[in-house]
């Protein structure tokens, strides 16, 4: 495998006017347009078509996280407006820094932050609830913020009533009422993303439904998506681009139901699930090089270091294994894998994807799908019609042979 640290990112930049940019959803989330690639030809769909498109040995992965209503609002009393972003926990595992009731540390993004230079911020929230903010000390581009409430409830309900939802900031509008059912798979499950898994949201009851008559199985994952998906590559080569770490969870029962199938077509709904079944298979040739010295944390350029020799039915079983071993149900762990041109796919074989930002990681993913020929693809989808990033259209892409 060559070097990818040379990469240039100019390559993967392309014209996008803003008014391409969807700024809201459609009514119906299966209204939306599809583009299919496979085998160098672009076909055009509407999403409700998937059902009839997919083939039989396929098998769906859906990545069930739950957008948070992360932005919290503050104002002193000198009347300055200060936002605190909620990231993730600090020191503290993501569910049970949800389900506390007492005082939590999280690392948070802070906008305004000089106007809040020391004491307590304070919000005043329906049924008498007031939430109390404490910054407690910087940490790398943002701040330790010790978060309080005076009542029982849990911090994941705290946010449901004091938060708002966080839409990209290439929407360019506040969040409004809508937006906190429709920036949301219908899926959603477990608390922990700032931002939506959005190739999910164009599934409905209906197709799911469809999909599972048609006898296509299907499974479900968890990448909490953090704030660094939107951090754009600012550097001439991708090399000295830091990858953003993002917290995975999956099952033993998932994990014994992909390696079961491993034969089938894997199709992962959205880069978080492609992420995610990628980064399973290079932990499971951890295990194989460390042994039960092996953590899942997988280091952004691993792949472009190590030989990969394992099959994925044989990296699915090194979990598997190692999991039964340490009596553990679930795998726990973080990613910082970087997926970019000269990647080599092991878990995923087709997948289904909204269309991205230039010059982001994001399509430097998809790039590794396809190759070059996603500038047929984009130019494609601009010629005719489609939305682009998170309300967007999608594509349903079938990798190389």
């Amino acid at each position: 495998m060559h070097n990818p640290k040379n990469i240039t990112i100019e390559d993967f930049d392309y014209l996008l006017p803003d008014e391409r940019v969807a700024k809201y959803p459609l009514v119906r989330r299966d209204e939306s347009k599809l583009l299919r690639y496979r085998q160098g030809t672009i076909t055009e769909h509407v999403f409700k078509d998937v059902p009839a498109l997919l083939p039989e040995n396929s098998l769906l992965i859906f990545n069930e996280t739950k957008v948070v209503q992360a932005r919290l609002y503050f104002k002193k009393a000198t009347g300055a407006k200060i936002e605190v972003f909620i990231l993730e926990p600090f020191e503290s595992d993501i569910q049970s820094a949800f389900q506390s009731t007492g005082p939590s540390l999280w690392k948070c993004f802070v906008g305004n932050a000089k106007k809040w230079k020391s004491g307590s911020l304070v919000m005043n929230v329906d049924d008498n609830i007031t939430v109390y903010a404490e910054k407690v000390k910087p940490e790398e581009n943002a701040y330790v913020v010790r978060l309080s409430w005076n009542s029982n409830i849990t911090f994941s309900e705290l946010l449901m009533r004091a938060g708002e939802i966080p839409l990209p900031p290439y929407l360019k509008r506040e969040a409004e009422p809508l937006d906190r059912k429709r920036y949301q798979t219908i899926f959603a499950k477990n608390d922990g993303s700032v931002a939506a898994p959005t190739a999910g949201l164009h599934f409905t009851p209906e197709i799911l439904e469809a999909i599972g008559t048609k006898g296509i199985p299907s499974e479900k994952v968890t990448l909490h998506v953090g704030a660094g998906t939107f951090k754009p590559v600012i550097e001439e080569k991708i090399g000295n681009h830091a990858m953003h770490d993002e917290k995975i969870v999956v099952s033993l029962k998932t994990l014994q139901h992909l390696h079961a199938n491993a034969g089938k077509r894997f199709t992962p709904v959205g880069t978080t699930s492609v992420r995610t079944l990628e980064s399973i298979y290079w932990f499971g040739g951890k295990i194989a090089e460390q042994g039960c010295r092996a953590t899942f944390d997988i280091p952004q350029w691993l792949p472009y270091k190590e030989h990969a020799s394992l099959t994925r039915k044989e990296a699915l079983k090194k979990v598997i294994d190692f999991l039964t071993a340490n009596n553990l149900e679930q795998l726990t762990g973080q990613t910082r894998l970087m997926i970019v041109p000269g990647y080599t796919y092991k878990m995923a074989d087709a997948m289904f994807t909204n269309f991205h930002q230039p010059k982001s990681t994001l399509l430097l993913l998809v790039s590794a799908f396809i190759g070059v020929r996603w500038k047929k693809v984009y130019q494609f989808a601009l010629e005719h019609g489609f939305r682009f990033l998170s309300y967007g259209d999608s594509c349903y892409l079938i990798k190389e042979k």
